[in-house]
């Protein structure tokens, strides 16, 4: 990539992160919630964040049991994003540190996989999970030293982990 394709992908990305949060202010502002939005670029993707202070637990009713709203709000942000632009957006969204926090757990539970079938050199079959969090353990996997696949149909695909060949 060039200098200026790497600025064109920035600029576009960056876009991405202003259109969304423009639309999810206003969301907050119609639900009557506080919180500030933090914009970044991490990779090839924009990153949106909705951040309250430790004493407001009101952001948890955007991030719902296992992060079902979020999920479903992530998309509404693309849509919006993709209304605007009229580009796919792979746009992603943490709200109240979430996503962060899930992060971190499902890179500790891909580590804790490898080293089992390291241990037995058997695969091992994770509980289904949502794409985002497949994508976290492969990561977790492959930094491991192991390989890692997905298997099933949605809702219930799911990461195998499996011995070196």
């Amino acid at each position: 990539m060039t200098d200026g394709n790497t600025t064109d992908a920035l600029t576009r990305l960056e876009q991405e992160g202003e259109i969304a949060a423009d639309y999810l202010e206003g969301l907050l502002d119609i639900a009557d919630l506080d919180g500030d939005i933090d914009m970044d670029v991490e990779g090839d993707r924009a990153s949106v964040s909705i951040v309250g202070d430790s004493s407001s637990r009101d952001l948890s009713k955007l991030v719902g049991r296992d992060g079902e709203v979020l999920e479903a709000l992530q998309e509404l942000t693309r849509l919006a994003v993709h209304r605007e632009t009229g580009d796919r957006s792979r746009l992603m969204l943490d709200i109240a540190g979430f996503r962060a926090r899930k992060r971190a757990e499902l890179t500790e539970l891909g580590e804790k996989a490898a080293e089992e079938v390291r241990g037995t050199g058997q695969p091992v079959k994770l509980k289904p999970m949502t794409p985002f969090e497949r994508k976290v353990v492969h990561d977790a996997v492959a930094a491991a030293g192991l390989r890692s696949e997905s298997e099933g149909e949605e809702p219930e695909r799911r990461v195998v982990v499996l011995p070196a060949s």
